[in-house]
C-alpha cells in the first residue's frame, strides 16, 4: 500500500501526545483489540491531571488508569463492564452507563456526552490520508468527527478495513507512531454443557439465515456445528475467530441478506492474530458503527435474522437478567436488545436467548422464580422468544405466564425443577406439572 506523503516524521512521543490533556476533560477510549495501551500508559504518568472523565467500551489489555490510586485523576464511565472494570465498578471508583449499544454513537454526535478528546487506534494513512479505525469502529467513529481533538496510537500492525472505518489523518491533533502486536482474545475450550446448548440452537438456524452471535463459549459451540449448512449471511455487532472457518469454505456467502448483499457486516472484531489478519484489507468483511448494525429497522429487513444471546438469570415469567449479578454490574446491555427485537421482526427469525442451567458447579440454578435483588432486566418478558439451556430450548412468544413455567422448569436443571415448580405455585398459585 502506499503511503501518505511525510506521514512519519509527524509522530511525536507518547507524552507529547497525551500533552493535549487537560483535567476535567471528557475522552472516548478505542477498546477491545484496538485499545490504544500506549497512549492510555502515557495518560497515568500524567501527575497533574484532575477529574478526567473516560468513556468506553469494552477494554482490552493492562488499564493502569483505574488502579485506587488515580480515583482522583481519573473517573471511569464504562458504556459496557469487562472484566477489567468490574472491581472498579464494585469499589465505586467507575460508574457504569446502562445504555443500548446502538443509542451510544448519539451520545456524542448530539453532544449529549460533549467529548474533548477522542482517544483511539488507527491503521497507516494511505496515499489519499486516509487512516481506518481497524478492527473496532462501534462508537469511535462517532468520537473522532464530534470530539474537538483526536489523538491517536497509529499502529503498523492495526488492520485496515472497509466500510465507514476512514479518520482523515489530518484530522488527527497528535499521534504516537508504534508497531506492536494487538491485544488478543483467544478462544475459550467449549464444555459438555455448552456443547449441548450449541447443538439445541444450531438445529435450529436454517440455510439462508443471517446471523448475530456474539464472543463466547456457546457462540462458538454453535459456529463450529454450522459446517453443513448453506449460505449463511452476517449481520452483527461483533465476531471472533470460529466465524472465519465458514467464511473460508463458502458457508457464509451473504447471498440472500438485504442489507449490505454480499458482505459480512459488523462493528468490532475480538479474536486471534489470525482473525486480524484475514480481515486486514477484506472488501468482504465491512465495519460500520453499531447504530448501524445495530438498528433494529435494518436487522429486521434481513431475513431469518438469527439472533444468539447470554443471560446470567432468568426468571419463570421470561424476564432476561444478562447486565448484573443481582446489585453487581457484572456487563452491560450492550446489544442484546437491539438483535433480540430485529431478529423477532426478522420474516423467519428467531430471537434466542442461550445460559447453561446452573452455576457455581452446579449449586445455583440459573432459571429462578425470583430474580435477585439488584438484578437488571435487560430484555423483557415481552421481548423474549426462545431460551435455551443444555436441557433443550422453549419458544415463550405468546405463552402466558402458567405456560411459560412450566416450559423453563423443563430446561432447568432436573435437580431444581422440583423446588422451581413449589415456588410458582406460592407467588402465581399455578399448577405445573
Amino acid at each position: 500500500m502506499k503511503r501518505y506523503p511525510g506521514w512519519e516524521q509527524r509522530a511525536v512521543a507518547a507524552q507529547d501526545v497525551v500533552a493535549h490533556l487537560k483535567s476535567q476533560h471528557k475522552i472516548f477510549v478505542h477498546g477491545a483489540a484496538a485499545t490504544p495501551t500506549t497512549l492510555l500508559d502515557a495518560m497515568v504518568e500524567r501527575r497533574d491531571l484532575q477529574g478526567v472523565e473516560l468513556f468506553h467500551l469494552h477494554l482490552s489489555g493492562p488499564l493502569r488508569f483505574s488502579e485506587p490510586q488515580y480515583r482522583d485523576a481519573f473517573i471511569s464511565n464504562p458504556l459496557f463492564t469487562d472484566h477489567g472494570m468490574r472491581g472498579a465498578v464494585d469499589e465505586g471508583r467507575a460508574y457504569f452507563v446502562p445504555v443500548f449499544l446502538s443509542d451510544v454513537p448519539d451520545l456524542f454526535s448530539t453532544r449529549r456526552i460533549p467529548l474533548d478528546v477522542a482517544l483511539v487506534s488507527l491503521s497507516p494513512p494511505d496515499e489519499h490520508g486516509l487512516c481506518t479505525l481497524g478492527t473496532s469502529v462501534d462508537a469511535a467513529r462517532a468520537a473522532t468527527e464530534h470530539a474537538t481533538i483526536v489523538l491517536a496510537e497509529i499502529n503498523e500492525q492495526l488492520p485496515r478495513t472497509y466500510g465507514a472505518t476512514v479518520v482523515p489523518f489530518e484530522r488527527v491533533t497528535a499521534f504516537v507512531h508504534t508497531n506492536r502486536p494487538l491485544h488478543e482474545a483467544h478462544t475459550p475450550p467449549m464444555s459438555e454443557v455448552e456443547n449441548r446448548i450449541g447443538e439445541h440452537i444450531a438445529a435450529l438456524v436454517e440455510d439462508g439465515s443471517t446471523l448475530q452471535m456474539g464472543i463466547g463459549a456457546i457462540p462458538n459451540a454453535v459456529l463450529s456445528r454450522l459446517g453443513t449448512k448453506n449460505d449463511l449471511g452476517v449481520h452483527t455487532e461483533m465476531f471472533s475467530d470460529l466465524l472465519v472457518p465458514l467464511m473460508k469454505s463458502g458457508v457464509v456467502t451473504n447471498k440472500y441478506k438485504t442489507v449490505h448483499r454480499g458482505r459480512t457486516v459488523t462493528s468490532f472484531v475480538s479474536g486471534s492474530r489470525a482473525l486480524f489478519d484475514f480481515v486486514d484489507n477484506n472488501q468482504l468483511v465491512e465495519f460500520h458503527p453499531c447504530d448501524r448494525t445495530n438498528d433494529t429497522a435494518l436487522i429486521r429487513q434481513n431475513p431469518r435474522a438469527v439472533a444468539v444471546n447470554a443471560a446470567l438469570e432468568i426468571d419463570l415469567t421470561g424476564q432476561v437478567c444478562a447486565d448484573s449479578i443481582g446489585h453487581r454490574i457484572y456487563s452491560g446491555i450492550g446489544g442484546q436488545m437491539d438483535f433480540i427485537r430485529g431478529a423477532a421482526l426478522s420474516e423467519g427469525g428467531k430471537a434466542i436467548i442461550a445460559l447453561p442451567s446452573t452455576a457455581k458447579n452446579g449449586q445455583i440454578s440459573r432459571i429462578v422464580s425470583t430474580l435477585k435483588p439488584g438484578a437488571g432486566v435487560v430484555t423483557t418478558r415481552g421481548h423474549v422468544q426462545y431460551v435455551a439451556t443444555e436441557y433443550g430450548i422453549v419458544d415463550l412468544h405468546g405463552l402466558n405466564l402458567k405456560k411459560r413455567a412450566e416450559a423453563l422448569i423443563s430446561i432447568a436443571h432436573p435437580d431444581f425443577r422440583a423446588e422451581l415448580a413449589r415456588e410458582v405455585r406460592e407467588i402465581r398459585h399455578f399448577l405445573v406439572g
